[in-house]
Parts: C-alpha cells; sequence; structure tokens
C-alpha cells in the first residue's frame, strides 16, 4: 500500500490553526444553548482536575468521550489556588490551564464553574481558611471583605482564561461559565443580606463580558440573562425561572460520597439511565454527571468532615480512571439513543400521551417529519404492556423506552446488557532492589521514629481552660495538642485497690486519642453525620504527678451550610471520675498547647527533611506503637495497572511517597447493624442509604497512589501512624480487570445504535447480542460459567435455570476464547431456540481475563 502525505506549509498551519482556534458564538433559547446557530443537546462530565493527577487527565478525558460525553465539567478549588492573599499557584495537580487544553485537544466543550464557593465536600467549600481570618469576614453574604477576594479571584481567573484564549467566544471550548452554588436553597438563613448577595454576585459575573454564558445551580431567582439550573437525582420536573432559558441539570449524582465508618452507598445504573432519560422526555437540553470521575482527595482536602480520601462517587469512572462497568457501558449506549433523537428534540414541541395511570409517552415530530418517542413507565413495582400507535410495548417497573423512529425500542433504561467488569485489588509485597551487579530484591527494611505524647520543643501557648481547635492551627494541620498535668494522692483509693477512674471527654469533633504518661489510654471520633462526640473511658494514674496529653484531630473541615465556616471543633469538657473528694472537673485547668507534630514540623516525608532525626532501622519495625513514623524504600509495583495503598492493618494516620500526599488513611469498619443489600432494587426514588453495601467493614482499605508518583525504584514511602498498627501487612495492589460478565435476554435491544439507521429501508432486526471485552493485552483465557435458557444471578454468582442449552459453553468458547472482544448472538444458529419456549430466554456468561 502506497502512503501519500501532504506537505506541510505555513498557510496550511495558518489554516489549521485558524479552524480550531475559530470564534464560537454561544447563545441560548427556552429549549437549549445554540453554538454557532445549531441547537446542541449535551452530555457533559463532572471531572475535578485536583481530584486526580496530570498524567491521568488526557485517559480521562478520552474515556468520558468513549462514553459519549461532549462536556467536561469542573469547579475552580480557590482554596488551591490562592494560598494567602494575592500569592497564586497552578502547578501539579492544580495547573487549571492544562486541564482545560486538554479537553480542548480532545475536541470537547467546557463548563467552568468558578463559584468560588464549590461545596463538592471539598475542604471549607474550597474557600480558603485564611479568608475566614480577615477582620469582619463573612462568607456568602452581603459581606464586603468577602465580597472583595470573592471578585479579585473571579476576576484573576476570568483573566487567566482569557489570556489563554479558552472562552468559546475566543475559540476555545469554555461555553458556560458559574457563578456561586446552591445558594437558593440558603437564602432565608442568611437573612437580608442574601438577595442583594446573590443579585450582586450575578452582576459582578456578567460584567467579565466572557462572551459565553453565566449560569447559577439551585438559584431561584437568578436575574435575566443568567440562567438557573437544577441539581438533584432527578430534575425532569425542574422548570427554569424564566420562559426564555434552558432546562439545564448540573448536577446529577450517580453516585455518593462517602465517609469513614460509614457503609458504601450505590446508585443502580437503571435508576441513573432512568433519570437521565426522562430529563429529556421532559425538555431537558443540557445534563452534566456529578461525578463522571470522582478521583481522590489527596493530601487534607477532604470536607465533610469525614468524607474520605477516596472520591470515587460509584462514578461511571472510577478512583482509578477505570470504567466501572455496566455503569459506563450502560449510559454510553444511552447517549447514543438520545442523540438519534437529537433534531426532533430540540426542533419540535412534544404531544404528551398518557397510556396508563403511571405511564405516558412524550413524541417529538420536527417540521421534516422526524419522529422520536420517549416511553416512561413510572410505577415503581410493576411491569406494563402499554398501546402505542397500535404497537404493544413492554415497559419493564420504573423505566423509560427510547424509540428514535416512533416506531423501534433501541434502548431501554432497565435492560443493562453491557457488559460487568470484575474489578479486584492484587496485592504485591514491598519490595525493595538496591542498586547493586545483582539486582536482587531483599527483605524492606523499616526505619521508625516515635513522638513523644505531648509537648514537643516549646510550647506554642498557655490557656485557663480550652480554645477552639480550627481557629488555632487554621488548618495547617490536623493536629492540637491539649496538655496538662493533675496530682494524684497516694491514698486515693483507686490507687491503693488498683481500680480505674473514669476519663470523661467532650468535643465539638473530630478525634481525639487519650494519653496518660506517655501512655494511650482511649481514642474516640465523631462521624460523618454528627462531628461532636462523648466518651467515657477507664485510665491509668499513678501516685504523684500525672501527665494529661489529648491529641485533637480534624478529619477534613466543613464544606457547605449556613455560616458553616464559624463551626468549630476540640475539646469544651475534661473531667475524671473516682476520686474520694469527687469528679475532678480539668476543663478549668491551665493547659498547654502545641501545634502539629515534630514530624510535620521537620517534614519528616520530604526529602529535605528525611535526615533531621535519627531513624531506627530494623527488619522488625514496632508494631502497635502510637505516634511512630515509618519509611521503606520501595520499587515501584510490576505493570501499568493503577495502585492502591492497603491500609487495613494500620490504625490512623497519614501516608506519603516521594512527598506527594496519599492523604488521610482509617481503615474505620462501618456497624455490621447497617442495613446493606446483596442486589440493589433499582426500582423507585433513590436516596443514598437505598443500595449500600460494606456493612462490617472498612469504609476504605486501599488509597490511590498515581503510577506517575512512582520512580523505577528508590521510591519513599513515609507513614505517620497516630494509635498503633503492623506496617510489615502494608502492601501496595493493584487494580485489575480480571473477568468479565453479561447477562442478556432475548428481547433486549440491539445496541448497533449507529448502524441500525444508516439504511432507512432496512427493517428492523433485533439481534440481542452479549458483548465481552478484556482489558488492553489481554485475552479471553477461559469461560466460566455459560447458560442460555433460564439463568439467574449476578455476576459471579450466575445460575443455571429449570432450562438450560448443553452446548452454552461451547457455543460462548468457539466465538470468545483467546479473543480481546467478542460478540455472541442469541440466535437459533447459536443456541436451541426450542428450549423454554414459553420463557423469555437469556443467556448469561462469565469469562476470565489474562
Amino acid at each position: 500500500m502506497k502512503l501519500c502525505f501532504r506537505p506541510i506549509t505555513p498557510l496550511l498551519l495558518f489554516s489549521l490553526f485558524f479552524t480550531l482556534s475559530l470564534a464560537a458564538n454561544v447563545t441560548y433559547d427556552r429549549r437549549s444553548l445554540i453554538i454557532d446557530g445549531h441547537r446542541k443537546l449535551l452530555i457533559s462530565a463532572s471531572i475535578h482536575y485536583p481530584r486526580s493527577v496530570p498524567a491521568m487527565w488526557p485517559g480521562l478525558v478520552q474515556t468520558a468521550k468513549e462514553g459519549g460525553v461532549d462536556v467536561i465539567e469542573t469547579y475552580v478549588f480557590w482554596n488551591g489556588h490562592e494560598l494567602s492573599p494575592g500569592n497564586y499557584y497552578f502547578g501539579g495537580r492544580y495547573d487549571l490551564v492544562k486541564f482545560v487544553k486538554i479537553v480542548q485537544q480532545a475536541d470537547m466543550y467546557m463548563i467552568l464553574r468558578i463559584g468560588p464557593f464549590v461545596a463538592a465536600e471539598w475542604y471549607f467549600g474550597g474557600v480558603p481558611v485564611w479568608l475566614h481570618y480577615v477582620p469582619g469576614t463573612v462568607f456568602r453574604t452581603d459581606n464586603e471583605p468577602f465580597k472583595n477576594y470573592m471578585q479579585k479571584f473571579m476576576i484573576f481567573i476570568v483573566n487567566l482564561m482569557k489570556q489563554e484564549k479558552l472562552f468559546a467566544s475566543q475559540g476555545g471550548p469554555i461555553i458556560l461559565a458559574q457563578v456561586e452554588n446552591e445558594y437558593g436553597d440558603y437564602e432565608t438563613v442568611y437573612g437580608d443580606g442574601a438577595k442583594p448577595y446573590a443579585m450582586w454576585a450575578a452582576r459582578m459575573a456578567l460584567s467579565q463580558n466572557i462572551g459565553v454564558p453565566w449560569i447559577m445551580c439551585q438559584q431561584y431567582d437568578a436575574p435575566d440573562p443568567v440562567i438557573n439550573t437544577c441539581n438533584s437525582f432527578y430534575c425532569d420536573q425542574f422548570t427554569p425561572n424564566s420562559p426564555n432559558k434552558p432546562k439545564i441539570w448540573t448536577e446529577n449524582w450517580p453516585g455518593w460520597f462517602k465517609t469513614f465508618g460509614a457503609r458504601d452507598p450505590h446508585r443502580p445504573p437503571e435508576d441513573v439511565a432512568f433519570s437521565v432519560a426522562r430529563f429529556f422526555q421532559k425538555g431537558g437540553s443540557l445534563h452534566n454527571y456529578y461525578m463522571y470521575h470522582g478521583g481522590t482527595n489527596f493530601g487534607r482536602t477532604q470536607g465533610g468532615p469525614f468524607i474520605t480520601t477516596s472520591y470515587d462517587y460509584d462514578a461511571p469512572i472510577d478512583e482509578y480512571g477505570l470504567a466501572r462497568l455496566p455503569k459506563w457501558g450502560h449510559l454510553k449506549e444511552l447517549h447514543k439513543a438520545i442523540k438519534l433523537c437529537e433534531h426532533a428534540l430540540l426542533n419540535s414541541e412534544p404531544t404528551l400521551l398518557s397510556l396508563g395511570p403511571f405511564q405516558e409517552a412524550d413524541v417529538f415530530v420536527d417540521t421534516s417529519g422526524a419522529c422520536a418517542a420517549f416511553i416512561a413507565n413510572m410505577d415503581d413495582k410493576n411491569d406494563k404492556i402499554v398501546e402505542f400507535r397500535n404497537v404493544s410495548y413492554h415497559l419493564p417497573a420504573w423505566s423509560v423506552s427510547i424509540l428514535p423512529d416512533c416506531k423501534n425500542v433501541v434502548f431501554n433504561t432497565a435492560k443493562v446488557g453491557s457488559q460487568t467488569s470484575i474489578a479486584e485489588m492484587m496485592p504485591e509485597n514491598l519490595q525493595s532492589s538496591e542498586i547493586s551487579p545483582e539486582k536482587d530484591f531483599k527483605a524492606l527494611q523499616w526505619e521508625f521514629f516515635v513522638e513523644k505524647a505531648g509537648i514537643w520543643g516549646e510550647a506554642d501557648f498557655t490557656r485557663n481552660g480550652f480554645v477552639d481547635h480550627i481557629n488555632t492551627t487554621k488548618y495547617t494541620t490536623d493536629y492540637l495538642w491539649y496538655t496538662t498535668s493533675l496530682h494524684v494522692d497516694e491514698n486515693e483509693e483507686f490507687s491503693r485497690k488498683g481500680i480505674q477512674p473514669m476519663l470523661l471527654v467532650e468535643s465539638k469533633g473530630h478525634a481525639l486519642h487519650a494519653f496518660v504518661n506517655q501512655k494511650l489510654q482511649a481514642s474516640a471520633s465523631g462521624n460523618g453525620t454528627v462531628s461532636s462526640f462523648k466518651f467515657r473511658s477507664p485510665i491509668s494514674l499513678k501516685a504523684g504527678k500525672n501527665e494529661i496529653a489529648l491529641l485533637s484531630m480534624t478529619v477534613g473541615l466543613q464544606n457547605a451550610g449556613p455560616f458553616y465556616e464559624w463551626v468549630g471543633a476540640g475539646l469544651t469538657s475534661v473531667m475524671i471520675e473516682g476520686f474520694s473528694n469527687g469528679t475532678k472537673d480539668l476543663s478549668t485547668y491551665t493547659w498547654t498547647y502545641k501545634i502539629g507534630l515534630q514530624g510535620e514540623h521537620l517534614s519528616l516525608y520530604k526529602a529535605e527533611g528525611l535526615n533531621r532525626v535519627n531513624w531506627v532501622k530494623t527488619s522488625e519495625p514496632l508494631k502497635n506503637q502510637p505516634l511512630t513514623w515509618y519509611k521503606a524504600i520501595v520499587d515501584a509495583p510490576p505493570g501499568d495497572e493503577p495502585i492502591g495503598l492497603d491500609m487495613i492493618h494500620m490504625g490512623k494516620g497519614l501516608a506519603w511517597l516521594n512527598g506527594e500526599e496519599i492523604g488521610i488513611y482509617w481503615p474505620r469498619k462501618s456497624s455490621k447493624n447497617d442495613e446493606c443489600v446483596h442486589e440493589c432494587d433499582y426500582r423507585g426514588k433513590f436516596s443514598p442509604n437505598k443500595c449500600s453495601t460494606g456493612c462490617g467493614e472498612p469504609t476504605q482499605r486501599w488509597y490511590h497512589v498515581p503510577r506517575s508518583w512512582f520512580k523505577p525504584s528508590g521510591n519513599i514511602l513515609v507513614i505517620f501512624e497516630e494509635k498503633g498498627g503492623d506496617p510489615t501487612q502494608i502492601r501496595f495492589s493493584r487494580r485489575k480487570m480480571s473477568g468479565v460478565c453479561a447477562l442478556v435476554s432475548e428481547d433486549y435491544p440491539s445496541f448497533e445504535l449507529e448502524s441500525q439507521y444508516e439504511d432507512e429501508n432496512e427493517s428492523y432486526k433485533n439481534k440481542a447480542t452479549v458483548k465481552l471485552k478484556c482489558p488492553i493485552n489481554t485475552r479471553i483465557s477461559s469461560v466460566k460459567f455459560a447458560s442460555f435458557g433460564t439463568p439467574t444471578g449476578s455476576c459471579g454468582s450466575y445460575t443455571k435455570g429449570a432450562c438450560h442449552d448443553p452446548n452454552s459453553t461451547s457455543v460462548v468458547e468457539k466465538v470468545c476464547l483467546n479473543k480481546n472482544e467478542c460478540a455472541v448472538e442469541l440466535t437459533q444458529e447459536n443456541f436451541n431456540k426450542g428450549l423454554c419456549s414459553s420463557a423469555t430466554r437469556k443467556l448469561a456468561v462469565e469469562a476470565v481475563c489474562s
């Protein structure tokens, strides 16, 4: 084959650049955004740039695009950029311009939610902590200091985008920008300052002249021309506050966040698809998944408090950057089906047809005669058969069928035909290969350093009584020592009889370790529902002077709610019961304070700080020792799969690799008594507690360590353990897709959507098909289960039904074995369709990828 290349001339280069950077005119009317005169039906995906790393960004954007996404959406994280007044940072994970340009290079649009308040389960809602300490400042109300700093940051970001020509009006990808965030829900609480602030924010944004529309989500009184938008699990019933504004859904939550010690929430793909289909059925034109990739709260960036380091969100792309199947695949097919209806949806008025008490159809016919229909069954218990245009259609409960030609169903939200992938965390022993001629691996050598419980170095200050934790640390650290001393008479009854007195502590949050005479006595914490806590625990006191050292800890910062910046943390009461003259109230004692840990102060997790203490070298490090720093030299795990740090055998603390902040680890278990499900019933409205798993298990066991943080060898892993664990059990785990499954019924729509309508004269043929695909560079090595007939169960637990074609496995093996991907059609040529003819037959397959 002869390949011909056209020479690149300066004229061609100019023409190419001009085409790529051509300014776009973005307007809107009641039906949709209009870009260069063309109406757009848009699918958007939230990916937060600082919750992943730059090396992941191109892959995340590409996976979203392959999933049928047109737009990438992100917040702008003020406190990640303005580290102190006027001191800006845009490096590493905070390289906003680079992220936007990656979206542009993928030929996708961008929604920039500048805020700059973002909530987002991000510490302090994205607002800099330092701003709270500017005299006279009150967040998010008609307050001059707050508005002044907010406007300065908004102008800085807008000008940065303009300098890089990133607004669509300049030829860039940004088609919408957002000011403020979900403020309408709190306006009544903020009182007289609320409405003036909201209107000021809108006017201030409009004055930036960015050339694209502004939006305000959950802002019911957003002034023209700012578009108010919806955030919820369902937005089909949302109506903009003006008949001239399009219906936009800025946050559809396809999952939910996790808090340490709580269950793992999941939202079924059937319900996510149902909500999206209903939105477009009822006039929506721009829909955004929050989140499409949740990512990781690296460092100490989580909000809540108590939000986990993982921000996976049960999103279509998981925390590690892998497509979550079947959710990603099911939504991809949904997007294809909706796009087939785009012209009719955006260029006609719908006709609503009632087909039953909970069944209805919306029919769209444009001027060319093109017809599309969405038929919905809102009954959350019962399947229904409805008559539409003299044809009978079976509708599963709580589902929508999409008919791009008003005749043929190409997609039903309840029928998941996309494959399920089996993702596993495969453990790898921590290894170190010191430079030597043999390059042999040897046993990992740990080094450790134990901190003193209480005041290290000079005390920061003393006070009678307690100070607020957050006001004292200003979130420069999670840790604050409260210390005092107590004299015990040798004649106290508990001293003579060996009875333990009781320590009673009350705290505004978030967690605490109690030490007496350098010994850990008790630990306690709040949770994601209630940050404050009380606890009562026996302690050991000796005759004479006793040193009481209480280590108070934050676990993220409040990120939302009215006047959230005033929510404090730290001790409010300390008492000891058991003395002969009654309970001793230590709350009024003189307390000495120390901010942070000695290891933090010395930067033991950074290369320049590693030699500032005398590490103790040992092949058997201290186990179950509180306040201990551990260090080891490790190699990168083999392969290219994403990596998680397995901390199941540790207590609570912080971790770093090569100075990069992995974040807070805390394998805190949820209650065994919580209500969890083995299989979720997708039918009916979703809430975060509906489909939880993980009861009695750690909320988070593995902690994402991006591949780009590793060197081939000589990586420095540093752990700070607060209360005690076994570092010899720490493992890296590779996240691998080890198998694939699918279960498809004969009545499932065909997903060959593109070819379906290439030839209008071709008769519709529904060929239900099981499609399997292994990760790149792997193949289907074996078929663990295959049954055509009436199989039941879910991936990993399929069972044969009363009806089963004995040739099922051989048929699937013939088509799929030793292939990266395959498609098995449910046809007479492949299977015995004489079996169980009275039942709806299915094909279930589980295969191994290697």
